[in-house]
């Protein structure tokens, strides 16, 4: 966590568990009962990905808060089984948000925003079920929703969220182009407190251990349109996908070099005590 100007940027990757990275990241030989631990040690955040396919079980949770300290935070995917399977139409969604709602707030201070992922088919035409499901969301559960369909962002939609407290997810992916995406930027965050970032990339990168793909030149327009955010007093949260360049952890420190900040070196995730 580095506090700027008393906002803060929440830096991490998508998920921690892949063995690929024992050796340029983990130490050879951890155990993946201990990754969280060693990323926790390293990075303020991540975002999890295994809640896009169901709601955590309390024994995860209560997993996460034993293994990560008080500062650190969990940005946590809600359930597909609403936004992809019932489209955030019917009473299986609104039962999923009671569900979900209340088994995460067991992170308590651990707790960072929840991403509200539609399809790439959500198109501005069912913006009237988008719009009664965030009725129902919970004030006190911080959410950013990710566009797939171009055409939200050509709407109001964006000012609409912002009025209610929610961020629109700014990414660069293939699914945006970047242009657009930083086109977007001060609309996505006039009016909030945070803003919440995701750097994706192809599927067709298959090896997590290395950079593979140079994304120096957009990380370096994200480098100039992101650090205003934070001296606005919002809370900056990013998370990069290994799909993005190939190895995550690198991506996250060459992003935090660009903006000026001190990246965690991997060589200090030394093994201690019992950990190994």
């Amino acid at each position: 966590m580095v506090r700027l100007r008393g906002a803060r940027f929440f830096l991490g990757t998508q998920g921690w568990n892949y063995p690929a990275w024992a050796g340029p990241f983990y130490p050879r030989g951890a155990r993946p009962a201990d990754f969280l631990t060693l990323y926790a040690r390293q990075f303020a955040t991540v975002e999890v990905d295994s809640t896009f396919y169901a709601v955590p079980p309390a024994a995860s949770i209560e997993s996460w808060v034993r293994r990560t300290p008080a500062s650190f935070r969990f940005a946590l995917k809600f359930p597909r089984a609403a936004t992809h399977d019932d489209r955030l139409a019917g009473m299986p969604s609104r039962t999923i948000l009671e569900h979900f709602a209340t088994r995460v707030r067991g992170l308590g201070t651990r707790l960072g925003p929840v991403l509200l992922q539609l399809p790439p088919d959500f198109g501005v035409a069912a913006q009237g079920d988008l719009d009664a499901f965030l009725t129902d969301w919970p004030a006190d559960l911080r959410l950013a929703v990710e566009f797939r369909d171009l055409a939200w962002l050509t709407t109001d939609a964006i000012e609409s969220l912002a009025a209610r407290g929610i961020a629109t997810a700014l990414t660069d992916s293939p699914h945006v182009p970047l242009e657009a995406m930083l086109g977007v930027v001060e609309r996505a965050s006039t009016g909030l407190d945070f803003a919440y970032v995701r750097w994706l990339g192809s599927r067709d990168i298959t090896d997590y251990s290395r950079v593979q793909v140079d994304r120096s030149s957009e990380l370096a327009r994200w480098a100039r349109a992101l650090p205003p955010l934070v001296d606005r007093g919002l809370d900056v949260y990013g998370y990069v996908n290994n799909h993005y360049a190939g190895h995550s952890p690198a991506s996250v420190r060459a992003f935090m070099e660009l903006v000026g900040l001190d990246p965690p070196d991997p060589g200090d995730l030394e093994p201690q005590g019992s950990l190994f």
